[in-house]
């Protein structure tokens, strides 16, 4: 029998690796029915559903590698990131799936939420926070949806040499800006942002946002991070980023 690999594993959602087939076990069925649905409209190398029996759904694993982990350098080619850029915006050239994501509405009243929280529990220095906060408002903006990754972590671009052979867990996918998969990818890696933008229209992109949209993910991420054992805090990881931004 081959050994069971744990990939991740929280209160919300769970990833097992068995040899060549990953199981996906989630509590949230209708997370699993949009990732199924978005893999199947998605024009970008996505994997195989092998089976579906509620709460799991099985995976084949896909050729290749993440192009890079947050808190690391990329060992990933200058050529990787450009062709990641590219299958991105076949994403986003793609027809709009049937589903919308959040408002902006929500989207700022979770981040001044998020804030509030972390300045009332200590966890970061209010001015830190606020700065963070500034330079998030200039995402919040009215944009032209596209078919949103949502999630674009960048352990979830998987390539093979030069070549993109997998973009994984598509949950959150649906309507929404462009700019925050951009920001998603490149997220801790923004020295790969120019190679990202030659795949994908640098004349299409805009940095600022992108900057911003760096702020909110990581605002908004942390509590979360801190609640199912993860470390927003470690080098080059989710505070480091603020910081930098700062």
């Amino acid at each position: 029998m081959e050994s069971v690999e744990v990939v991740v594993a929280h209160d919300q959602r769970a990833t097992l690796r068995v040899g060549g087939v990953f199981l996906k076990v989630d509590a949230d069925q209708a997370a699993t029915d949009v990732e199924v649905e978005a893999m199947a409209l998605a024009p970008v190398p996505t994997p195989a559903v092998l089976w579906r029996e509620p709460p799991v759904v099985a995976l084949a694993a896909v050729r290749g590698t993440a192009i890079g982990r947050l808190g690391r350098p990329s060992t990933a080619s200058a050529a990787a990131w450009v062709a990641a850029g590219a299958a991105i915006r076949r994403l986003h050239d793609a027809p709009l799936p049937s589903w919308r994501g959040r408002s902006i509405d929500e989207k700022a009243s979770g981040l001044d939420r998020e804030c509030a929280w972390l300045v009332a529990n200590d966890v970061l220095p209010a001015d830190l926070v606020s700065r963070n906060r500034r330079l998030a408002q200039v995402a919040l903006r009215p944009s032209t949806p596209v078919f949103m990754h949502g999630d674009l972590h960048v352990a979830h671009v998987f390539v093979d040499g030069d070549e993109v052979t997998g973009v994984l867990d598509r949950s959150e996918a649906g309507q929404g800006d462009a700019m925050y998969d951009l920001a998603s990818l490149t997220l801790g890696h923004r020295e790969h942002l120019a190679d990202v933008l030659v795949g994908y229209g640098a004349a299409d992109a805009d940095a600022e946002v992108i900057r911003a949209w760096w702020s909110v993910r990581c605002l908004t991420a942390i509590r979360w991070l801190l609640g199912h054992g993860f470390d927003p805090a470690a080098p080059g990881c989710e505070i480091d980023v603020l910081r930098s931004q700062a």
